[in-house]
């Protein structure tokens, strides 16, 4: 287990860097720069604990951040826009904060040295629409040029390769994680099981698009974490990208709605509504590399998973009165 350090979060006021806070503040001191556009650690109490440092900043600013990063063993990079919809509206800034913002942190962390270990998050949108089984070394696909939807991709690859690059050229111990489909109490902003679970708690309309063919694998955010705490602890690490995900739990979108609403005890009636933008009709990682290098295997199945966030956000909705 990480201990000891201190730890640079890009991006750590967001779903997952909220997580990975939680599980690494007690022992750790946690530095998270982040916008705040969405803040998911001042909803849970972290920005209080003792061990964190929350500093309001833009990644595409770069003396603000290496000022931030300085004296940090560790730098986990999770800033990003988040979410179809943001990027769709926002494709110029979602490229700017992936390809300025990443190419700022990794400058950082190789000048000032001293850092044990950068980890950076790419995504699993580098496969495409269609990806089954994918494994790490796959060829990653481009999107159409001027389809806003893989303006996201197109990014996050570029990026990669820029890690991949710092740690061969300067011997920079970078790390690439492709997260797949995560979900779990306390996500914020967009997502299907977020959508999904509070609609039916509220027995609302749940709207899923086109005919809800389109099949995931959907991964519990506690397993993720455990991957990044691997990354951080294991040598083997250095110098790879990992698919992080859990091909058990896969099902169409139109399934998810219907497990939601059975397990949430719903009378949400479900409303297929046309969706005109580029897709993903399949994903599914082959994550065999991650559990032989890092010994990670995803612990928590779909419907244990939801149960969960289905109580997490029951009880957050009776807290505000919704």
């Amino acid at each position: 287990m990480v201990s000891g350090q201190k730890v640079f979060l890009t991006g750590g006021a967001g779903f997952i860097g909220t997580a990975l806070v939680r599980r690494l503040a007690d022992s750790n001191e946690c530095v998270v720069y982040d916008l705040l556009r969405r803040n998911a650690l001042g909803a849970a109490g972290l920005d209080k604990h003792p061990n964190v440092k929350l500093i309001q900043g833009d990644v595409r600013d770069y003396e603000a951040m290496a000022a931030a990063m300085k004296g940090c063993d560790t730098v986990v990079h999770l800033a990003s826009i988040a979410g179809v919809d943001t990027v769709l509206k926002n494709p110029v800034l979602t490229m700017e904060i992936a390809m300025e913002g990443t190419t700022n942190a990794l400058r950082a962390a190789q000048r000032l040295g001293g850092c044990k270990r950068f980890v950076d998050f790419s995504t699993s949108e580098v496969f495409g629409t269609h990806a089954y089984r994918v494994s790490e070394g796959e060829p990653t696909k481009l999107g159409a040029v001027g389809e806003a939807r893989w303006t996201y991709a197109v990014a996050k690859i570029a990026t990669e390769h820029l890690a991949h690059n710092y740690h061969k050229q300067f011997g920079l111990p970078t790390v690439s994680i492709r997260p797949f489909n995560i979900y779990g109490p306390g996500q914020v902003g967009e997502g299907a099981i977020h959508a999904f679970v509070t609609r039916a708690i509220k027995n609302e309309t749940i709207k899923i698009h086109n005919d809800g063919d389109q099949i995931r694998a959907w991964c519990y955010i506690d397993d993720i974490v455990d991957s990044i705490l691997l990354c951080l602890e294991r040598e083997e690490a250095i110098g790879q990208a990992f698919n992080i995900g859990n091909a058990r739990s896969s099902v169409t979108i139109y399934q998810l709605a219907r497990l939601i609403v059975r397990l949430a005890e719903s009378r949400s009636p479900i409303e297929f509504v046309p969706w005109n933008f580029a897709d993903v009709e399949l994903r599914i990682p082959d994550t065999r590399k991650a559990q032989e290098l890092l010994g990670f295997r995803a612990q928590v199945d779909l419907e244990d998973g939801l149960l969960r966030t289905i109580a997490w956000y029951r009880e957050k909705l009776a807290r505000e009165g919704t």
